[in-house]
């Protein structure tokens, strides 16, 4: 795994991880909405929908405000269109920065990403300049003092999902993204309790950043994470563990 998995959840512990949850309220529902406009309302045969469901849940979205944006996705209530839009660069230290983003104003989102690379030494580029570098994997998180590696593995075989990562803390069960309902229903079918369920990107390769390097890019992905337009953000930075404790204590 790269090392952003780790930032994020060195973030959490330390409560800094969507302090704001009107700001996390609103990417979620965008999310929502857009994938019942992409796939359909009904979350058991869009995947894409179950993970956006599944991670609103785990935020404590009241169903309600799920419910409505979701009939916003299908056409049964009025908005404005958002449109879903990816955005491409290299943060410092030469790392790849692939963002994922939701607007109702492309020119807005594009001028503040922009600004945002320009600000903390990176470079926007062009489309297709890193995605090649990435994949996208369904990501099943588990708490290791729950689960053994060993039995997670026998759930996966049985689930359909390819492999088990040990992540120190957690466990994550790797499936296709196509897969991500399938795993989902056995899990869920079985009382096996993930902590988080995701669609996510994957980096193929990292680069090893550290010192002033590291730090400037965490500034960068924080800045990026903040803007209202914008998803996610994924790299491929490889940073020691300690490394990343110094920068977050700073």
């Amino acid at each position: 795994m790269a090392g952003h998995s780790k930032w994020a959840n060195i973030k959490h512990r330390k409560g800094a991880v969507d302090a704001a949850r009107g700001k996390l309220f609103t990417k979620l529902v965008k999310e929502i909405t857009t994938a019942a406009r992409l796939g359909g309302g009904d979350s058991d045969g869009n995947p894409r929908l179950r993970a956006a469901v599944i991670t609103a849940k785990s935020n404590s979205m009241p169903v309600d405000n799920i419910n409505r944006a979701i009939k916003k996705g299908c056409g049964d209530t009025d908005g404005a269109d958002i449109e879903e839009i990816t955005y491409e660069g290299y943060g410092p230290g030469g790392v790849a920065v692939f963002i994922e983003a939701q607007t109702d104003n492309k020119n807005r989102t594009s001028s503040e990403i922009r600004s945002s690379f320009s600000k903390l030494n990176g470079n926007l580029g062009t489309s297709g300049s890193v995605a090649w570098m990435f994949k996208k994997q369904s990501h099943f998180n588990f708490d290791a003092k729950r689960y053994s590696e060993e039995e997670l593995m026998d759930a996966a075989l049985e689930a359909g999902a390819d492999d088990i990562l040990d992540e120190g803390e957690e466990l994550i069960m790797v499936a296709a993204p196509t897969a991500f309902g399938e795993v989902a229903n056995y899990l869920d079918n079985n009382n096996m309790k993930y902590e988080q369920a995701q669609l996510t990107m994957v980096p193929e390769n990292t680069v090893k950043v550290a010192g002033k390097d590291a730090e400037t890019l965490f500034k960068l992905i924080e800045r990026l994470e903040d803007l209202d337009d914008v998803q996610k953000v994924y790299s491929n930075f490889d940073v020691d563990e300690s490394e990343l404790e110094r920068i977050a204590n700073i």
